[in-house]
């Protein structure tokens, strides 16, 4: 049998390394390159980024965009409202969704596969949104009111799906041994499952944070007509509507250029929405990062 000569393998093991670098190079600058463009548009002159062409940097540096934004108090109050129904929404969604997921994680629980199969069928069949609508604001009656955030999203089906899975791949042994010791259901849970559900309930509270953080549909349908309940998301999306309004009114005029010299423009107001909106998302991943491919790779859904 012919043996690879010692050269060739020291070779072949630089050359594997450098073509691997080289590709990830390529991948990092591909992915990073339409983030930095946006923060460099955001950062520009709005009548100088009409012009188009901005690489990596400004070519006209201004902080307009960010001034338009931030200077309107309602951002505050729009911004406190995303932050503080994101934080009880995925707090209440790992809650509800960890225990009903433990429960149907038990063997001996009779109900299980039939409430499973219920839960199943609601990620495919789904009522629309007309009679969500109906549901949510003529039954319940939770229009204009900030519980319409959290009601109706306090469960994922598809979250308790993954938690359970995830938990169904912990030992037994664990379960029988703190039932031989006298403990619980309830205490089982939170002193031994829930503890070792950390990378699968960091993996579902990202889902469910970015979800609840770039969310204005709701807000649209069931709070457009309470200001002081309007979402984050929901205001910039009108600012950026209202900006767009004021350009076509200025491109009517004859001197629309010189009037729009040193002002904002709905390609920078973009860019600056986009920017903030993603700053808090940013913030929280790095926490998160470390559980995130470990809860996606044990809590992928099987049976």
């Amino acid at each position: 049998m012919n043996k690879i000569p010692k050269s060739n393998r020291i070779r072949h093991d630089r050359v594997f390394p450098t073509i691997n670098a080289i590709i990830l190079i390529l991948v990092m600058f591909v992915t990073l390159y339409p983030v930095i463009n946006t923060v460099a548009y955001s950062f520009n002159d709005g009548t100088d980024a009409l012009r188009g062409n901005i690489g990596l940097w400004p070519r006209v540096f201004s902080l307009e965009s960010y001034k338009t934004i931030l200077s309107d108090a309602a951002v505050y109050q729009a911004a406190w409202i995303s932050a503080s129904k994101t934080v009880i929404i995925t707090l209440l969604n790992l809650f509800w969704t960890s225990m009903l997921a433990y429960a149907l994680s038990r063997r001996e629980y009779v109900l299980r596969k039939p409430i499973t199969i219920l839960m199943v069928l609601t990620m495919y069949v789904n009522a629309g949104l007309i009679p969500n609508y109906l549901l949510i604001s003529k039954t319940l009656h939770l229009n204009n009111s900030y519980l319409v955030y959290i009601i109706p999203t306090m469960f994922s089906c598809f979250n308790m799906i993954v938690i359970r899975t995830y938990i169904a791949s912990l030992p037994e042994a664990l379960v029988e041994s703190a039932k031989i010791d006298g403990a619980g259901d309830i205490r089982v849970f939170w002193r031994i499952i829930f503890p070792l559900c950390k990378p699968v309930l960091a993996t579902v509270a990202l889902f469910v944070a970015v979800g609840s953080w770039n969310s204005w549909f709701d807000t649209y349908l069931y709070n457009g007509g309470k200001k002081e309940l309007y979402s984050l998301q929901y205001l910039l999306k009108m600012k950026l509507a209202t900006t767009q309004a004021s350009s076509n009114a200025a491109k009517a005029t004859a001197d629309a250029l010189s009037a729009a010299a040193g002002q904002t423009t709905p390609v920078t107001i973009r860019c600056a929405i986009t920017v903030i909106a993603t700053v808090p998302i940013l913030v929280v991943y790095p926490f998160l990062q470390k559980y995130f491919v470990t809860g996606i790779a044990l809590g992928s859904v099987k049976e």
